[in-house]
């Protein structure tokens, strides 16, 4: 089994929201020690424990409370025999951007997007396309990407010519991404939303996915567009108001 720093480590690269729980002091003879740790999601002990079943339980309980407050807690718990102080930190779950395509705009995507706090996620089923080793590591089969995903999820599609185009999109669609974005106008974009329309995508769906992507920036390069991109899922995430680009040929 993976060690307490091991699962904690791979639920942060994951995306994941946790709890960690850590004994600072004990009272009495309680069946804990200090520096006993216990991971939690809101649901569930992940690894490890504070010593005892009532302790482990009382942590579990306090667990969503510590999420939805955002910030550390110290709580103190009893047992027959002694009393422990615990220090719970919460781990927030970064937002995941969702960048298919491995393409220029997707190379600058992917290299400042963490800057803006994103955990950032390549999908290329396409192997030939990551031969180059500058290339993250990336989801090959849309059969497991949606097992990658985290809970707050944006995504940007960068290739108009894949050829799973529709089928990344159908993949993707069912974990309701706060934003999905198409780079290209509507000529190069717009037969694969109806496809999606064709499959039984209701259009308040379809009309939520932008074609052609980002503020209007007059963006050329494929840096500038990323750029231009970003600012815009920035502004979606933070609540604030950007000047979308619109498609003179629709």
């Amino acid at each position: 089994m993976p060690s307490l720093e091991e699962e904690l480590a791979s639920r942060i690269s994951r995306g994941d929201e946790v709890v960690l729980a850590t004994v600072i002091k004990i009272d009495g003879e309680p069946p804990s020690h200090p520096g006993a740790k216990i991971l939690l999601s809101r649901t569930a002990a992940l690894a490890g424990t504070l010593g005892c079943s009532e302790f482990d339980d009382a942590a579990l309980a306090d667990a969503g409370r510590i999420f939805d407050g955002g910030t550390p807690k110290l709580r103190t718990y009893r047992h027959d025999l002694g009393s422990i102080e615990v220090y719970l930190e919460p781990y927030v779950a970064a937002p995941t951007l969702v960048v298919f395509a491995a393409t220029p705009v997707a190379g600058a995507l992917l290299r400042w997007a963490p800057e803006l706090g994103f955990r950032t996620l390549l999908v290329e089923t396409r192997p030939e396309r990551l031969k180059d080793a500058t290339w993250p590591q990336a989801v090959t089969s849309l059969d497991k990407l949606a097992d990658a995903l985290g809970s707050e999820v944006y995504a940007v599609h960068t290739d108009h010519d894949a050829e799973d185009l529709v089928a990344a999109l159908e993949t993707l669609l069912p974990k309701e991404p706060r934003f999905i974005g198409l780079v290209g106008s509507r000529r190069h974009t717009g037969h694969h939303l109806d496809s999606l329309r064709a499959k039984g995508v209701p259009d308040r769906v379809i009309e939520r996915i932008q074609s052609p992507v980002g503020l209007d920036l007059g963006a050329t390069t494929p840096s500038e567009i990323a750029l231009s991109i970003l600012a815009g899922i920035v502004a979606i995430r933070r609540g604030g108001r950007g000047g979308w680009k619109q498609d003179a040929s629709t």
